[in-house]
């Protein structure tokens, strides 16, 4: 089993990525869209990650109400500064929330409707699982979104 510590390094590292991104693209580009379809700028690709950080680790794995509007992180835009910043303090709580969290625990609080299938029930581990793998896609949708902006 993973520890917690390399859990944790993990996210870091596609949140590192992603705000690596951000701060390089700047503010005009970050909140730019690429000409694909259906592209989100990169602000609210991770404005989109800050809040599945923030749902899945604080309501259904610590069991704490996260109100969220998922559409909002779509049309999301700001500076890059202030989006970094967050980043952080959403870090900062989800290191508490996975230090807190009992991995083979059922979750402290229902998943969305279409998790409630999930074989066996979902353990607080298999939620913080579905985090990383949102943030790991996101990290690699915004490299493909920055070197379109950029041209390459």
């Amino acid at each position: 089993m993973i520890s917690q510590a390399d859990y944790l390094f993990f996210v870091d590292r596609a949140l590192d990525g992603m705000t690596g991104i951000l701060l390089g693209l700047g503010d005009e580009l970050a909140n730019r869209k690429p000409a694909l379809p259906g592209a989100n700028t990169p602000y609210q690709v991770l404005t989109h990650c800050l809040g599945v950080v923030e749902f899945w680790g604080g309501q259904v794995v610590a069991g704490r109400e996260v109100r969220r509007d998922r559409t909002a992180e779509f049309t999301a835009a700001g500076p890059v500064a202030e989006l970094v910043e967050r980043t952080a303090a959403v870090r900062a709580r989800f290191a508490a929330d996975v230090a807190a969290a009992e991995f083979s625990a059922p979750v402290r609080r229902e998943p969305p409707p279409h998790w409630r299938n999930y074989p066996g029930g979902i353990s607080q581990g298999a939620a913080l699982q579905h985090v990383y793998e949102e943030l790991a896609q996101h990290h690699g949708q915004l490299e493909v979104t920055r070197d379109a902006l950029l041209g390459g």
